[in-house]
């Protein structure tokens, strides 16, 4: 495994940051890393990176142990935190040669060239890191995290501050290096999740909540949801009185979505109240549960 999280617990006085929690991520294998603010995302990956220690737990990088081979493991790891730390009066090659000399790099300057085309980072190379937005600035931050080469990448928040078109080729890039790397992502925003992880863990109050593949999360969502449409006139509050029914909404004319505990499958309630009120459906599918919507549900 490249990455492998045992036990993994961190204080910060008497409160837990990070619970107990235990997972692990393959060579080749994006994972996505969720979890409301606050619910010990950048700590964990703070931990893994080697930046701060454990309370306890055991965490190894490609089979090395971070507390035993730190300088390994910051070898094999490239990091690109929530806050981006960039030397703003340097400039753009400048800052990527630094980087590159405290790896130890060799041939650096077609290095930094390689990192710079990777990014999209042409026509912004020559600037001073100060005078760029912040979309530029996370990418000179993504290459300096790939510079050196790592076999397991790091990236909280990547995407942050990025226009809707950067985001398309971030998430490109992303995808690229996941299939030779393995690559720990943080994001909030689920769309980013659904498009390039094979995996999420979702994370809250420090412990682990969820472990799976996005499909296989919202197939296995708590609660079902199904799209009805009627022929008559039928209203909102007459649906809600329905046993096992927890939330109707009115979504076009005598058309609903409602939602449901897995008790029993609600597509055979609907069509039996149908036929008691002599109803006509029109339309009765289930509805897959939007990432979005099981992350409320598992967090909330």
């Amino acid at each position: 495994m490249s990455i492998s999280v045992k036990h993994l617990t961190k204080y910060y006085g008497d409160q837990a940051a990070v619970d107990n929690i235990s997972f692990e991520a393959k060579n080749g294998e994006i994972l996505g890393f969720l979890g409301p603010n606050g619910a010990g995302k950048s700590t964990t990956m703070k931990i893994i990176t080697g930046f701060i220690p454990a309370t306890e737990g055991v965490v190894e990088v490609c089979g090395h142990n971070i507390l035993e081979h730190p300088m390994k493991v910051r070898q094999l790891v490239g990091y690109l935190p929530e806050h981006n730390p960039l030397y703003l009066d340097m400039y753009v090659k400048e800052y990527l040669d630094f980087v590159g000399k405290v790896y130890k790099i060799e041939n650096r300057k077609a290095r930094i060239d390689e990192m710079i085309e990777m990014v999209g980072l042409q026509r912004e190379q020559h600037k001073q890191i100060g005078a760029l937005s912040k979309g530029y600035r996370q990418r000179v931050g993504l290459a300096q995290a790939m510079i050196h080469n790592p076999e397991v990448l790091i990236l909280d928040e990547p995407t942050s501050g990025l226009d809707p078109n950067q985001l398309e080729d971030i998430r490109a890039l992303i995808k690229k290096i996941g299939k030779e790397k393995t690559v720990m992502l943080s994001t909030h925003i689920m769309q980013e999740v659904e498009a390039v992880c094979d995996k999420v863990i979702i994370i809250k109050n420090g412990t682990l909540v969820a472990n799976e593949s996005a499909s296989a999360l919202q197939q296995n969502s708590a609660t079902q949801v199904v799209y009805v449409e009627f022929e008559g006139k039928v209203s909102r509050n007459q649906l809600s009185k329905i046993p096992t029914i927890r939330k109707v909404e009115e979504v076009g004319t005598n058309s609903f979505l409602l939602e449901a505990n897995l008790d029993n499958d609600i597509r055979k309630i609907i069509a039996q109240y149908a036929k008691e009120k002599d109803l006509l459906i029109l339309t009765l599918r289930k509805e897959e549960k939007s990432l979005e919507e099981v992350f409320k549900e598992l967090t909330k």
